[in-house]
């Protein structure tokens, strides 16, 4: 996530309050979403925000596939980044289906 902030510094300013807005909210909801959840008091409300947090990295996903086509990111990093958001969204699967077996 930190990279991204890092990263979304050298977009284009008319993308300030746009794309780079978009990215970093929701690339913050990811552990956002986590740690929410963890601070509840039940398994059920925590896969709730698992499935949430879930839902950002996709969505963070499509965002860095949007940066990619107007050109505001390489696909070489492109590339990086999504498979970094992938491996994340089959930790909280996996995090999910236990949660999920255990209650």
């Amino acid at each position: 996530m930190l990279e991204l902030y890092e990263l979304t510094k050298q977009f284009a300013v008319e993308q300030r309050y746009r794309l780079v807005d978009q990215i970093c909210r929701a690339a913050a909801s990811v552990p956002t979403n986590i740690a929410e959840g963890k601070g509840r008091g039940s398994t059920k409300e925590y896969i709730h925000f698992l499935i949430m947090a879930r839902g950002s990295t996709e969505e963070t996903k499509y965002l860095l596939l949007l940066a990619r086509d107007l050109h505001y990111l390489q696909n070489a990093k492109y590339l990086e980044l999504t498979s970094e958001y992938s491996q994340v969204s089959r930790i909280l699967n996996g995090l999910i289906s236990a949660l999920k077996q255990k209650a």
